[in-house]
């Protein structure tokens, strides 16, 4: 392998239903200022969607959606490899092949499988081996670094052991990962208080509409003091979490010491992370309806970056074809 080529970074993200801040801050805010610091490969992961989405026309709208919200929230295609993840179906071949010597005691530990579960979510072949097809992803273009939120972490230590025991088996083949991990944005929490996420109902869309936002933002939970109460544990106001991503800190700071010292209301906070949230997402939302009235180009995009993607995922997936006796 060649260890002199610059740093690769790669990631992708679930077109499962409308994305929301959790995923603005949590994976796209980041992936987008990483274009500056090595060749970044990113994705829309169709493959991974059909683990929870089983509508074929929901798919289709949903990745068209994705591509759009991510290149209005400055996603360069100049400067990445944007793509679909079906495009490449080499992915589901390398799957296939790391997967044969991945332990079952492995898969059985996610953390993210057992979530599901005990929340009640079916289990099937796609969910189990989440993790196997996420490290095909990683792996399949010699990624060295893989921006991902907290609770995702382990997808990635899973890779790395996934990478080093085919290594050690057939021979030095992978590129071992590191993960990129901004622990003040890694969870946001959702209008209910849990990780923000799309299947508990609780997110904020980065391009909802502007009177069902409002209605979603007022109607986030709060406990039951009065206005005028002090409120010394303020920085774990869910509003005032939120309110430091989407305001300048120092009007964050500043409601936060209000809302410490008493006597201002839930509703005026909740008014103001509207606000802020609104004017925050402005320019995106005009770049996205400019890109929406343009599908031909958005399409481009993504056929460029596939083609892109397959000049590397070909040389990889026969290195591995060859190390493991397939070639």
């Amino acid at each position: 392998m060649d260890t002199t080529k610059p740093m690769r970074i790669l990631s992708g993200i679930q077109p499962s239903g409308a994305l929301h801040i959790g995923n603005y801050f949590g994976m796209m805010k980041p992936a987008v200022e990483l274009q500056a610091r090595g060749e970044c490969y990113y994705f829309v992961a169709d493959y991974h969607s059909m683990t929870s989405l089983a509508n074929a026309d929901e798919r289709r709208h949903n990745s068209f959606s994705v591509a759009l919200d991510f290149l209005a929230c400055g996603l360069d295609p100049k400067q990445s490899v944007f793509f679909r993840q079906s495009d490449l179906p080499e992915v589901t071949e390398l799957t296939w092949i790391i997967g044969s010597l991945t332990p079952m005691g492995l898969l059985e530990r996610a953390h993210s499988y057992k979530d599901k579960l005990a929340k009640g979510v079916a289990p099937n072949f796609g969910l189990f081996a989440y993790p196997v097809l996420m490290a095909a992803d990683i792996l399949l273009y010699d990624s060295n670094l893989v921006p991902v939120g907290r609770d995702q972490k382990q997808h990635v230590e899973m890779t790395r052991d996934i990478a080093i025991k085919f290594n050690q088996t057939y021979g030095e083949t992978f590129v071992v990962p590191e993960p990129a991990i901004r622990e003040e944005v890694a969870t946001v929490p959702g209008t209910d208080g849990q990780k923000m996420s799309k299947s508990y109902g609780n997110t904020i869309e980065i391009f909802g509409g502007e009177k069902a936002m409002r209605k979603r933002i007022m109607s986030i939970v709060m406990d039951s003091r009065t206005p005028q109460e002090p409120k010394p544990d303020a920085d774990r106001n869910i509003v005032i979490q939120l309110l430091k991503l989407v305001a300048p800190k120092e009007v964050a700071a500043d409601f936060e010491n209000r809302l410490r010292a008493g006597g201002l209301g839930y509703g005026d906070l909740k008014k103001a992370l509207f606000e802020h949230y609104w004017n925050y997402f402005a320019a995106a939302r005009a770049r996205r309806a400019e890109l929406a009235a343009n599908r031909d180009y958005v399409d481009q995009v993504l056929r460029a970056g596939a083609e892109r993607a397959r000049a590397v995922a070909g040389k990889v997936l026969t290195r591995a074809r060859k190390a493991s006796g397939l070639a």
